[in-house]
């Protein structure tokens, strides 16, 4: 067999692996706020985690929330409650629903839906609940969560 043979074939059984499993946005089961299963079969990043809650183009969480666990975020917020011991005052499950859809468990909250993708509300009856072409993509994706969901779950 030569050797442009083998390559073929070990990148055809790569090819035939089944992909990372990821839970869409429209197939998130909350239960009382929280979301049980993880989002990926994939376990969390707490490294990326962090990274994804500091980078403003992601979810940018010490934009509101204070956490000493990061003592070099410049102008942290709060106007959140502190994310000090926030794994001791909720479990896997609420805290990946908080971070998904915080408006699930806390009605009313101003903090952003990270997980959805339809159903926003606009400005103007002509836009609410539409999206310029279909569904927004999520603000962060499924893995991303669980990433930050890793981190959160080291404070506390």
């Amino acid at each position: 067999m030569t050797r442009h043979a083998l390559l073929a074939g070990a990148f055809a059984a790569l090819a035939a692996l089944p992909a990372a499993s990821e839970t869409a946005p429209k197939d998130v089961v909350f239960a009382e706020g929280a979301i049980a299963v993880s989002l990926t079969d994939v376990p969390g990043d707490p490294v990326n985690g962090a990274k994804v809650m500091t980078t403003a183009a992601k979810g940018n969480c010490v934009a509101c929330h204070m956490i000493e666990a990061m003592p070099k975020v410049q102008f942290p917020g709060n106007i959140a409650p502190p994310l000090d011991g926030v794994a001791e005052r909720y479990d896997e499950a609420q805290l990946r629903g908080i971070v998904s859809n915080a408006k699930m468990t806390f009605e009313g909250s101003f903090m952003p839906a990270f997980f959805k993708t339809d159903g926003f509300i606009r400005p103007g009856n002509a836009y609410s609940g539409k999206a310029p072409e279909g569904d927004l993509p999520p603000i962060l994706t499924a893995q991303e969560i669980e990433d930050v969901l890793a981190y959160l779950l080291t404070l506390k």
